[in-house]
């Protein structure tokens, strides 16, 4: 399976085109800046160091530009993974970088899904929890960026 995606014509192009290769990889370093930058913003408010901001207001639109950020970045990801798949798929980083992504997004999920973030947005302090997650998504988040640079190296 690993070989049939690298044979796709989205990776071809990417092979033999190295300033398509290069736009691509810029619009994955973008993806991941916007969304680490608003994951960080909205984890710094949640923990408490952004208190000029209203959380109300700053809360649902960073949580959207992360989403944004996200699903280009797997976009991008998954494209780029393309090209090599095989020699990704055996290298420990790369399989790092995605398990600490898979557990971000379940740390997201989990803080979203339930009444916790609606009652952090409406109260002045949110509640330890939240504020736990918020510290443990920005762990995460960094972690998958060294991770994700790790891979260059093995």
């Amino acid at each position: 399976m690993l070989e049939w995606l690298e044979g796709l014509p989205h990776a071809l192009v990417l092979r033999h085109s190295g300033t398509a290769y290069l736009f691509v990889s810029a619009a994955h370093i973008a993806s991941i800046g916007l969304l680490l930058g608003s994951i960080v913003a909205l984890d710094l408010c949640l923990l408490g160091f952004a208190r000029v901001v209203p959380l109300a207001a700053a809360g649902p639109y960073l949580s959207r530009v992360a989403v944004v950020g996200l699903a280009l970045a797997v976009l991008t990801g998954g494209w780029l993974f393309s090209v090599r798949a095989s020699e990704y798929a055996a290298n420990p980083a790369f399989l790092a970088k995605l398990g600490i992504v898979g557990a971000a997004v379940l740390n997201a999920a989990i803080v979203h899904g339930s009444g916790a973030w609606r009652r952090a947005l409406s109260a002045t302090s949110p509640q330890p929890a939240v504020r736990a997650h918020a510290a443990v998504s920005m762990l995460l988040w960094l972690a998958a960026v060294v991770a994700g640079r790790w891979i260059g190296f093995l």
